[in-house]
């Protein structure tokens, strides 16, 4: 298997008169976008910026290459949005997610193949916000802290729906309530939100879903090709 990185672009950050975030994408492509049956979107959640991109949603991006071992997939490492500083009240609204939906929404509109997001923690609730209107066969979420949806109907998704959290992940805390733009409602690992729950074996805390060796990233590598975890 042969790893290839074929596009890497800078992020800029502005900020609107109105105040809205409106970043320039930067990605990282891990195989052969142009010729990929499979494409897995990995979208990170809080804490993730120029700096910190390649160390973070980037080597989250090779580990789901690197398990899969499969020539037809193409992993993405994406940042389209201002993530949240901390847990401040950024990451418990969603002005910050609404604009990371419209801009993963535009990104994935023009992905060849059969697409499958991957959303870490914060950036679960930009998938949630974003899955109406996308064209994918899965959406994995990781860590989360709500979605913005109180069930998979709600989402109004055909995607097929994965949920997973560790045991020791500080977001089993996070209250399933919303107050205004404040709190992302029902977690998806709640039976009574009909996700697909996977076992994450070893990885137990928030950062350890795409650690290698663990049974979460196994699932993860799964899902990003379409198979069952």
């Amino acid at each position: 298997m042969v790893k290839r990185v074929v596009a890497v672009a800078a992020l800029l950050v502005a900020v609107t008169p109105g105040g809205d975030p409106e970043p320039v994408e930067r990605v990282a492509v891990h195989g052969d976008l142009k010729h990929a049956r499979h494409v897995a979107v990995v979208v990170p959640g809080s804490d993730v910026d120029e700096r910190r991109f390649d160390a973070t949603v980037g080597e989250m991006a090779r580990a789901v290459h690197a398990q899969a071992g499969q020539d037809d997939l193409a992993v993405v490492a994406w940042l389209g949005y201002r993530t949240p500083s901390g847990v401040g009240v950024d990451a418990a609204s969603g002005r910050l997610a609404r604009a990371g939906a419209r801009s993963l929404a535009r990104f994935v509109r023009d992905l060849p193949g059969e697409v499958h997001l991957l959303c870490h923690s914060y950036g679960s609730v930009v998938c949630g916000l974003a899955a109406r209107g996308l064209d994918v066969a899965d959406i994995a979420f990781t860590g989360s802290p709500g979605v913005r949806a109180g069930s998979v109907a709600e989402l109004g998704t055909t995607a097929r729906v994965w949920a997973a959290r560790g045991e020791d992940d500080w977001t089993r805390w996070v209250p399933d309530v919303r107050f205004g733009d404040l709190g992302h409602g029902r977690d998806p690992v709640d039976p009574a939100f009909g996700a697909r729950v996977f076992d994450t074996g070893t990885a137990r805390g928030h950062d350890e879903y795409y650690r290698p060796g663990t049974a979460s990233l196994r699932a993860l590598a799964r899902i990003a090709v379409g198979e069952r975890p």
